[in-house]
């Protein structure tokens, strides 16, 4: 009797985005790739990161679904799930650094957040089920999922990863085995010359 093979999936943040390049908060708003992130997604398609990889999940929000469909390049179709879309950010959606510093003086040095704010626990109360379900429909034993930086950061924390911010077509490997996540290794799937860190989730 064979022994049931652990299953790798690869959380991806998305390219970059509109809001990303303007340096606005996104949350669950759902802003387009820019050009700079439709150009990091065509070139993350290359990355031998996906080599063998045939099954590709995705956040419902465009611009990790338009991520998602560039880095399958024909080799799959995205599913969507909307478990994988990025936490709410409240009412600090839409809004630069500066703009958040003028409503809420102090919020962002002292690590508060808004009303509205989707904290860890309820953030990685849906992701965690999807990621679940993903894993067992898996075929091989590797799958993609394209999703949102503040989603691989707070499994990250939960698993004792070191917290970091996630560039745009950075992720993670994350294994599941007999019921358990752990952390696998940081990945990058584009040139460094390529990589944008948003000063925002």
């Amino acid at each position: 009797m064979s022994e049931a093979v652990a299953t790798r999936l690869l959380l991806v943040r998305h390219g970059q985005s509109t809001w990303n390049a303007e340096g606005r908060w996104q949350g669950q708003a759902d802003p387009p790739l820019s050009p700079l992130g439709e150009e990091q997604a065509r070139a993350g398609a290359s990355s031998a990161e996906l080599d063998g990889i045939a099954t590709c999940w995705s956040s419902d929000l465009q611009r990790a679904l338009r991520t998602a469909e560039l880095l399958a390049d024909g080799r799959a179709t995205p599913t969507v799930d909307a478990r994988l879309r990025e936490r709410s950010a409240g009412e600090w959606e839409g809004l630069t650094r500066d703009e958040i510093e003028a409503g809420w003086p102090g919020f962002l040095a002292e690590h508060r957040r808004p009303s509205g704010w989707e904290d860890d626990d309820a953030l990685l109360a849906r992701a965690l089920v999807a990621l679940t379900e993903i894993a067992a429909a898996t075929v091989a034993d590797r799958a993609v999922v394209v999703t949102h930086g503040g989603v691989i950061r707070a499994l990250e924390r939960r698993l004792g990863a070191d917290d970091l911010p996630v560039p745009n077509l950075g992720g993670r490997w994350v294994e599941l085995d007999a019921g358990s996540f752990a952390a696998g290794a940081r990945v990058l799937l584009v040139d460094v010359g390529q990589v944008t860190v948003p000063g925002q989730i």
